[in-house]
Parts: C-alpha cells; structure tokens; sequence
C-alpha cells in the first residue's frame, strides 16, 4: 500500500468517524425526546459500568459519547480496511452501506451489548427493531460507505 492510499484511509477513517458519529447519536438523542440526552449518552457508559452510569452524572455521559465515538472508530476503520481491498465495496457504496448499516446492528444488539455490562435488552419485535435498524442504515452504513467512496474513489488503487 503506497504512503498516499494509507494517508487516504487515515483521513476516511476520521471524517466517516466523526460524521457517522455525529449522526448516530444525534438520532438516538433525537428519536427519544423523552429521555434527556444526558442518558441517553449514559446509557452508552452502561456498557462499562452498568447501571452505575445513570448515577455517575455528567461525567459517565462523558464517558459514553467518548465510548461512542471510540467503537464508530473500529466500525468504520473495518469498512475502510473492507472497501481498501474489494474496490465494489466503494464502487456499489449504496447497497454496500444499507448492508453495513444492517451489519452493524446486528453486531452491536446481539453480540457487543449483550457481551457488555450494559442492562439494556435488544428489541423483542421486528416493529421495535425498524426504528434502531433504520438510524444504522441511514447514519452508519451510508454515510461511511459515501466518504469512504469519496476519499478513497470507486477503483482500485492499485
């Protein structure tokens, strides 16, 4: 891999990071408005300490996004790294991110949550799971697949 293409990985990695971030816990906030944005942010800190986090105050919301923003890291450094070395990934970005966002979700409800401290159960209904499915494939998949497009382009490097 030339200096240039890993420097490009680098600068995808961090915008689709920041963006999907961003995006992702922006709709949590915003999609449950009957929930202050501190808990919602604590509820991510629940994954390290439980239901401590809830009475930890500022600092576990804290504690949370920082969490938040460091797992969007691995989930976008894994598409960056995916779509590094199969140039469709980047080329076909849109069914390539509604499948990655679905991915994600998948990964995170049933594998990384249930693994963690966290007390929060995954959804026990399709219905329930659209709205959580629907934020990840919009402000996960998508968009990283789009930036990753955009820095990287739609052919191979190589």
């Amino acid at each position: 891999m030339t200096r240039s293409v890993s420097g490009a990985m680098i600068r995808a990695v961090l915008l689709a990071t920041l963006v999907a971030g961003t995006l992702d816990i922006g709709a949590a906030i915003l999609t449950n408005p009957q929930v202050p944005a501190r808990v919602v942010l604590q509820s991510v800190a629940g994954g390290w300490l439980g239901n401590e986090a809830y009475r930890g105050g500022w600092p576990t919301a804290w504690l949370g996004l920082a969490s938040h923003f460091a797992v969007m890291l691995g989930i976008t450094a894994v598409f960056v790294l995916a779509a590094a070395r199969a140039p469709a990934l980047r080329r076909l970005w849109f069914p390539a991110g509604v499948a990655f966002g679905l991915a994600v979700w998948l990964a995170m409800t049933y594998v990384v949550v249930p693994l963690s401290a966290s007390t929060l159960a995954p959804p026990d209904t399709l219905v329930a799971a659209l709205k959580p499915i629907v934020i990840h494939i919009l402000c996960v998949g998508l968009p990283i697949a789009w930036i990753v497009r955009r820095v990287l382009g739609d052919s191979d490097p190589a």
